[in-house]
């Protein structure tokens, strides 16, 4: 039971599980959504979009600003910038020294982090909502008064060469996982690691950094989010006194990005290391993303990476290798769909004592292929509607999860029209949506699968699990999981 216990938290660390919220069951992404929270939405005159959801059952706050700049926009060679600037944005102003900005925060009794994926890098503060104004003239001066000299950016890029060694190159399920994306995005740039290639990080300078942050930290590139107790008229005289004087920026034009050319060919990788204690099989499939008014066929997948194995010891995955083969102690699915561009969908198996991981994946395979041809049990398919309608109610109760989620989703191009009708859209997807979803991304020309396991001539491992696949932050406060952020 404690083997299955620590394997149940590795693996759901594995999934994309801020994108839900509820990660222990992996609810449906854009459940969060469903509630009828109000919201208001306008943009300054310098173009900085703004986003009201109020909530004034208690007098809290959480202020969001996301940059819509991210790890895929970075030019070839500079990988790991976007994340770099990140950390070089607590570095300080002239109005705010370095170290005040958190030790401020912290002052008046609340937190603030930032995080960074391939699409979006965002940072937020949650305060009490009488301090919004203290942390939304913070949040504004470093958006274009930044000061870096060069001691502080070679001592800032040691720290994130240091959170590489420690999170992706120490951590052989995280190299594997690395090493898989790079395999699956032949052409686009989420094929990078979002913390950046360890020869590319060393080579990063105060030059890089202050170009990236000159051309996109800019309000024309930026949403605003304000979560909690206020109304949308304190929201827009606070912004427009903070924000509205700062100039846009002339360098922001449409993120046209290199796209992914027909895949013809499966790709394998194995990955031996004698760090591995329990081995497993991995494999990443290429999925269309959510898109403004067309989210149908990203639904459909939600709904199939749940049935399949996002729904514990019912899932079909678990269900035909756990308890009825016994051929494997844990599986799982999942589904990565909040994407500008082409997301993924992602199976794990572990298999049991005794049986391989040839074995393992065969019997994955047997159970994908009975599944094509059967299709699901329709008392399961209710079922997960009936998880989504749950979801609904639980999501009520987080403005922050509400905040990022209208941030994240709006990053990527969706409307506010698309996130709040995306649990209606999740609700009438049919049996026959699902299935046809699922012949055309369960396609192993359009997959890498990795194995993870220890030499043959390496001595038995230690008990404990390695860490789950991520490159977060340690200043980060809420942890990520992997595809999505480093923090």
């Amino acid at each position: 039971m404690r083997l299955l216990t620590n394997l149940a938290r590795k693996f759901a660390a594995l999934l994309p599980a801020p994108r839900a919220l509820l990660a222990a069951v992996l609810f449906l992404p854009g459940a969060l959504a469903a509630r009828a929270e109000t919201v208001t939405a306008f943009t300054l005159e310098n173009g900085l979009d703004v986003v009201v959801i109020e909530d004034h059952r208690a007098p809290v706050v959480v202020q969001m600003i996301w940059y819509r700049a991210g790890a895929a926009d970075e030019a070839a060679g500079k990988s790991g910038i976007a994340h770099f600037l990140e950390h070089l944005m607590f570095k300080g102003t002239d109005k705010v020294p370095a170290g005040q900005f958190s030790a401020t925060v912290e002052a008046h009794g609340g937190d603030d982090n930032a995080f960074t994926s391939w699409d979006y890098t965002a940072y937020f503060q949650r305060i009490s909502a009488d301090r919004l104004e203290m942390v939304m003239e913070m949040e504004a001066d470093r958006m274009r008064n930044l000061r870096l000299d060069d001691a502080v950016v070679l001592t800032e890029r040691q720290v994130i060469l240091e959170e590489r060694a420690q999170r992706t190159d120490s951590d052989p399920g995280a190299l594997l996982g690395e090493q898989m994306r790079a395999a699956l995005f032949m052409n686009h740039r989420y094929g990078i690691p979002i913390i950046g290639w360890r020869h590319e990080i060393a080579q990063l300078t105060r030059a890089d950094a202050l170009d990236w942050y000159g051309k996109y930290y800019a309000p024309n590139n930026a949403t605003l989010v304000i979560a909690g107790d206020v109304t949308p008229d304190q929201v827009r005289a606070l912004a427009e006194k903070h924000y509205g004087p700062i100039a846009p920026s002339d360098a922001i034009v449409p993120r046209n990005r290199p796209q992914e050319p027909p895949h013809l060919a499966e790709r394998r990788i194995a990955l031996a290391d004698e760090r591995v204690s329990d081995p497993y099989v991995y494999r990443s499939y290429l999925a269309p993303e959510r898109n403004p008014g067309d989210q149908r066929k990203a639904a459909a997948l939600a709904i199939l990476a749940e049935l399949l194995g996002g729904n514990g010891q019912t899932s079909v995955l678990a269900r035909a290798l756990q308890f009825d083969a016994q051929v494997a102690v844990w599986s799982s699915a999942f589904y990565d769909g909040t994407s500008l561009d082409d997301g993924t969908f992602g199976l794990y198996v572990v298999p049991a004592p005794g049986v391989s991981l040839a074995e393992a994946e065969a019997a994955m395979d047997a159970v994908l292929e009975k599944f094509l041809a059967d299709g699901p049990d329709p008392a399961a398919f209710e079922r997960i509607k009936t998880r989504i309608r749950a979801a609904e109610i639980y999501a009520r109760d987080d403005a922050h999860g509400l905040a990022r989620l209208y941030g994240e989703e709006l990053s990527i191009g969706l409307g506010l029209l698309d996130i709040q009708g995306y649990t209606a859209v999740l609700d009438s997807v049919s049996i026959g949506d699902v299935m046809e979803a699922a012949r055309e991304v369960l396609n192993r020309d359009n997959a890498v699968t990795g194995w993870l396991e220890r030499p043959p001539e390496a001595p038995p491992a230690e008990a404990s699990l390695p860490s789950a696949p991520a490159t977060d932050d340690p200043h980060q406060a809420e942890p990520a999981a992997e595809p999505g952020e480093a923090q």
